[in-house]
């Protein structure tokens, strides 16, 4: 009897969790894309080897690339909360690996910017991969911006721990913490970890958070369509290209006339 009893209740959990794991398989199926929140310039999918505009609310499936021109801009957002922006003139392939949920981007050029969520206390792992690199990630915020045919990769991070480990044979791997960056070259051992908060590189990413909030405001608000601009950079009526045009003032009204008998 007593043996009945364990047996019993060594099982009855066993199956709470298969039916838990049954019930999320299907959600996970059918909830495998990255939703498109802003969509600014030149940004397309690459579908049968051709080049399809997105535009926002449109998803991106597995294996499919995603390519910005040089005023390109994306923000996508995954399942589980997490999001990433692709910046312009990049390359970069949305789970390559489909059955491995933990591969989440594959840049092949250009720069993005990862918002992992995770619970507290939860860990959430996920992998960018580069041609010459692999960023291993829990809950953070980092960027990966490939910047030559080469691969050559810089990574920095803003929150939480990243381990970027090196392709090339005996490339090695190295732990960043906040504030900290690697640069990883092809065919080369990992280089030393340098420190980003120089005053070059704080004016860098002054430049790049400018430039992604001015697009950001030129997609969400200011001047939409419909409305009407006070000035216009067309060619106005004189004919000078470039130059804000203005209303012309209104004529003087004339004196009026006098009154009879005056």
């Amino acid at each position: 009897m007593l043996w009945r009893m364990t047996l019993s209740g060594m099982v009855r959990p066993l199956l709470v969790a298969a039916a838990v794991v049954v019930s999320l398989a299907p959600l996970q199926a059918q909830d495998t894309g990255a939703k498109a929140l802003v969509i600014n310039g030149d940004v397309s999918v690459m579908r049968d080897g051709n080049p399809w505009a997105l535009f926002e609310g449109n998803t991106v499936r597995p294996k499919q690339m995603v390519k910005t021109g040089p005023d390109g801009y994306a923000r996508f957002q995954v399942s589980d909360g997490s999001t990433f922006e692709v910046f312009p003139n990049s390359q970069v392939m949305f789970r390559a690996n489909p059955p491995s949920w933990k591969d989440l981007l594959d840049v092949v050029i250009g720069r993005v910017k990862v918002y992992i969520q995770h619970l507290p206390g939860i860990p959430n792992f996920n992998n960018v991969s580069s041609p010459t690199a692999v960023i291993s990630v829990r809950g953070t915020v980092f960027e990966v911006n490939v910047e030559d045919a080469d691969g050559t990769t810089f990574v920095s991070v803003d929150e939480g721990l990243v381990e970027v480990t090196s392709k090339s044979p005996g490339g090695g791997g190295v732990l960043l913490q906040p504030t900290e960056s690697i640069r990883v070259f092809k065919n080369q051992p990992l280089a030393h970890r340098m420190d980003k908060s120089g005053i070059a590189r704080v004016i860098e990413r002054a430049i790049q958070d400018a430039a992604r909030v001015a697009l950001q405001r030129q997609v969400g608000g200011g001047g939409g369509v419909g409305s009407t601009p006070t000035t216009s950079t067309g060619t106005g009526p004189s004919g000078d290209k470039g130059k804000p045009t203005t209303p012309a003032p209104a004529p003087p009204s004339s004196p009026s006339p006098p009154p009879p008998g005056g």
